[in-house]
């Protein structure tokens, strides 16, 4: 079953510095029917204005990723470390026992664009960590290329303690990806530019969302090209 949202559905909050679109329940959005998709819990795309952002504040008990799509973005937590990302990068934080963080956008001139997610962990009480991986853009190129997974397989994935994969994809115009996972798994797939097609049946365009469930065989296919995340979950 593949039930499609919109992005025009999503909430929408302007505070200035400040513009998010919630995919889920979050802050001061709230929709007991929209709560989470298996373990993943928020998806925030949030535009920070130049020389803003989230000051220090605490989390527990979460395991949260940030895929940056343009500009750069600073991280700083109380475990001592501070990077900062781009596209290309992907940021995890496990908030574990505690932690406080902070990110903002370090440019004078230029937003940053970056999609927030939050997956509930796979195991409680668990040490807060943090790390920045880089994988290599181009082969996301008509490809599902692993950014994050719980047994990465190679230096350019994040780590996770959650039984999940995040891929990124640059699928071009006319191409297909073939996307299979066993029984009884989910599927999230959001489209960060273009359109993308699913098994021929559902039609998603920029910044749409599909949450599916009982299809262990995904076709992806594109007409303009799409830029593309797919996040294979827990049911």
């Amino acid at each position: 079953m593949i039930r499609i949202d919109r992005a025009s559905s999503r909430y929408h909050a302007d505070y200035g510095w400040l513009k998010t679109y919630h995919s889920f329940s979050f802050g001061e959005y709230y929709d007991p029917n929209n709560i989470q998709f298996g373990p993943l819990r928020v998806l925030n795309d949030d535009v920070i204005a130049p020389l803003a952002g989230f000051g220090a504040h605490p989390h527990r008990e979460m395991e949260i990723v940030s895929i940056v799509l343009k500009g750069y973005l600073q991280h700083e937590d109380s475990t001592g470390h501070k990077a900062v990302t781009t596209f290309g990068g992907v940021q995890r934080m496990s908030a574990g026992t505690g932690i406080v963080h902070s990110e903002v956008n370090p440019s004078a001139t230029e937003e940053v664009n970056f999609l927030q997610l939050w997956f509930l962990p796979e195991e409680y009480g668990l040490t807060p960590s943090y790390e920045r991986v880089e994988f290599p853009v181009e082969k996301m190129r008509n490809a599902l290329l692993p950014v994050v997974a719980k047994q990465p397989s190679s230096p350019g994935i994040a780590h996770i303690h959650q039984d999940l994969t995040i891929y990124l994809s640059d699928l071009e115009a006319g191409h297909e990806l073939t996307f299979t996972q066993p029984e009884g798994r989910n599927i999230f797939a959001f489209v960060i530019e273009g359109d993308l097609s699913l098994n021929g049946e559902a039609d998603l365009q920029r910044r749409d969302a599909a949450r599916i469930t009982e299809t262990p065989t995904l076709r992806l296919l594109t007409n303009e090209g799409a830029r593309f995340m797919l996040i294979d979950l827990p049911n």
